[in-house]
């Protein structure tokens, strides 16, 4: 079973290339050509519009239309969405510096990181599924041991994820990620009552990606924080949180993806309310005997002046 959905996923992945190495015969030159160009710079291909692809290719728009149902697309916005996840997976972080340079000149640059990390948002509260959320509230709830793991970009997700659910959860394990091999390592007593929660997107991270894997293999729970239904992700979990990430950049956006595990955080806090109060209560105790913030600090150091000043002025009357 596992084998057939890694075929089917890596089907979904190459979709585009491989509809049209299979009907490069049957193409005409035109289309040839626009399959040739396609597959040397899809990087490029995958923004331009119909009319401009063709201008491109020196054929009419009429004929990358037609190139794209002769693929088996129903037109070209279906052709791009396509292409959009073959780029997705294929850009380097060099090809993902070039397009970001090409498309935002330096005046704009903070309008449009910013407005591309609102409609980001905005498509992933668009598209969420608030039972697929829910259940994944419900199962981490009912997860005897918790596992956490995200890689590179996605490290900062993981290790914020972890901080609260501490707050939260008891027997909370962030995986930590310095080596493949530590990793199954930290996962060894994984079993059916845990639940592991893989965070992961493009250029995604086959260690992370390894570990869901274990732990499937285990009958662990996986949740999953990802871009897309198609993301290899998925392949081992069947509850998926979907949040949109950027596509192209040097950087990649991810205000989607913790604004989604910002929701999680909430939704278990107002389900175990009475526990986390408690534990807030117990922490405040400690941070202010211990002077763990700034606050804290200040008010340990009003607190010795106005004894000295206290003491300066009873010595005086003595």
């Amino acid at each position: 079973m596992t084998e057939q959905k890694t075929i089917n996923q890596r089907s979904d992945t190459e979709e585009l290339l491989s509809r049209m190495k299979e009907q490069y015969s049957k193409l005409s030159k035109g289309q040839k050509r626009l399959a040739e160009y396609v597959c040397q710079n899809y990087d490029k291909a995958v923004f331009l519009t119909a009319s401009k692809l063709g201008e491109i290719v020196g054929v009419s728009e009429s004929t990358v239309v037609r190139f794209a149902i002769q693929l088996g697309y129903k037109g070209y916005p279906s052709f791009q969405k396509a292409l959009e996840e073959v780029v997705r997976n294929k850009l380097s972080s060099i090809q993902r510096m070039e397009v970001t340079h090409g498309r935002i000149s330096q005046p704009q640059i903070l309008e449009s990181v910013l407005q591309s990390d609102i409609e980001k948002i905005k498509t992933t509260l668009a598209e969420v599924d608030p039972h697929v959320f829910y259940e994944a509230v419900d199962t981490i709830l009912n997860a005897k041991h918790i596992y956490i793991i995200g890689i590179r970009s996605c490290a900062p997700l993981a290790m914020f994820l972890n901080f609260y659910m501490h707050l939260i959860c008891d027997h909370v394990t962030l995986i930590n990620t310095t080596g493949s091999t530590e990793i199954f390592e930290q996962l060894i007593r994984i079993g059916e009552e845990d639940v592991m929660i893989g965070i992961s997107f493009p250029r995604y991270s086959v260690r992370t990606l390894k570990a869901l894997e274990f732990a499937s293999s285990r009958k662990a729970k996986v949740i999953t924080l990802t871009d897309s239904v198609h993301s290899p992700m998925t392949l081992y979990s069947s509850c998926n949180l979907i949040a949109k990430s950027n596509m192209v950049s040097i950087v990649d956006s991810l205000v989607a993806p913790l604004s989604v595990i910002n929701a999680l955080v909430v939704a278990l806090c107002m389900k175990r309310q009475n526990e986390v109060i408690s534990t807030l209560e117990t922490l405040e105790d400690i941070w202010g005997e211990y002077q763990v913030y700034s606050g804290d600090e200040l008010n340990r150091v009003n607190d010795i002046f106005s004894t000295k000043l206290t003491e300066e002025k009873g010595k005086k009357y003595e």
